[in-house]
């Protein structure tokens, strides 16, 4: 029979918990887990279940809240880099009203873990202790110190990155083929929603080859770290293009609403501000995915190439290329990055070429002898 938690994928043990909770619901659910891990879809059906108390996904109720229509179901996204306390007061306020049509009201809160301070103790004691019939599930990437309070207060479902094979199943089921979903799978880190952006994305497999190939590439001189840094950041430019395309539907379709309602303004910034730090999300995860590639080519080497001139300097590389990731959340100029990085890693070629020229001259010493 279906149900609304058939949308959460790869998760079990998380909706069995989810599903138990619900029958005799507390105030508050805390959802951890990575963005497209199936926590979003979760909270939905977790919500539609607390309004209609039934899991058939064709219920009127149901099917509104799991597409996010129904009036009792409010959910709450950043506006800027963090919850703000002004934002925690329109939560309190929404949470106060009566419900529209159900006798139950649901407060979604997305990414709660950058919430600030401020906001975090404005909605404490609502989050505790929420007016009759009001349920909170609150959205996390992880539990940071600002979250640890708020938290207690919650029954909290962690959800785990997904298994690849796992996400390639779903892509393949829907029409992905299998190369395409296998090569998004392993680049997605576990996220649905951003293996789907990368199964629509036509140059993934000759991306990640591209990674691949720059360890063979690199031959010391300038001119080539240059012609591979200008290719790497046209490439990542191409890989965006399918969520700009995502995101200009949306816009769209905000502006169509917005013209039925004639309402002038209403969301529109802070819709494309959101989009602005998603294209950098992605930009970022595409990048560092591109780079565990080049990583991997190093470990590669050292794994099963007994004749490395320099084995110490492919481990410089690897510890360097990882060093780049992690800088990479501090919102660094890429080009500048990448430049410096490329510039210092090592030829495998050259060693392949060194080894070479070593063995000749030892057979023609041997032959002398």
């Amino acid at each position: 029979m279906a149900s609304v938690w058939d949308s959460v994928v790869g998760q079990d043990r998380a909706v069995d918990q989810l599903r138990h909770a619900v029958i005799n619901p507390v105030h508050a659910f805390l959802l951890v887990g990575v963005e497209g891990c199936g926590s979003e879809e979760a909270a939905r059906a977790c919500a539609s279940f607390l309004l209609s108390g039934d899991e058939n996904p064709a219920d009127r109720v149901n099917e509104m809240a799991m597409r996010g229509a129904h009036p009792d179901v409010h959910e709450f996204r950043r506006a800027g880099a963090s919850i703000l306390t002004d934002e925690a007061e329109e939560i309190v306020r929404i949470a106060s009203t009566t419900p529209s049509e159900a006798s139950r009201k649901v407060i979604i809160m997305h990414e709660v873990n950058l919430m600030s301070p401020g906001a975090a103790a404005k909605l404490l004691k609502t989050v505790e202790e929420p007016p009759p019939g009001v349920f909170f599930i609150l959205l996390a990437d992880q539990i940071g110190d600002s979250l640890v309070t708020i938290a207690s207060r919650c029954v909290t479902v962690h959800f785990g990155l997904l298994e690849d094979d796992t996400i390639a199943s779903v892509l393949m089921q829907a029409g992905i083929s299998e190369i395409t979903a296998r090569t998004a799978a392993r680049s997605s880190h576990g996220s649905l929603s951003r293996a789907r952006l990368l199964a629509s994305d036509v140059q993934l497999v000759q991306r990640r080859e591209f990674f691949a190939n720059i360890p063979k590439r690199i031959d010391g001189t300038g001119a080539t770290v240059a012609a591979i840094v200008e290719q790497i950041l046209a490439l990542l430019d191409d890989a965006v293009e399918p969520m700009q395309r995502s995101h200009e539907s949306e816009i769209d379709n905000l502006e169509k609403t917005l013209a039925v309602m004639g309402v002038k303004r209403g969301g529109k910034k802070i819709l494309e501000d959101r989009h602005k730090r998603e294209i950098r999300r992605y930009r970022t995860d595409e990048l560092r995915a591109g780079l565990t590639e080049v990583a991997s080519v190093y470990r590669d080497e050292l794994a099963l190439n007994g004749h490395i001139h320099r084995p110490e300097a492919y481990v410089t590389a690897v510890n360097r290329l990882h060093e780049g990731m992690r800088r990479l959340s501090l919102n660094v100029n890429e080009a500048i990055m990448l430049r410096d990085l490329i510039w210092s890693l090592p030829s495998p070629q050259a060693d392949a070429v060194f080894f070479f020229k070593q063995k000749t001259a030892y057979e023609i010493l041997r032959s002398d002898w």
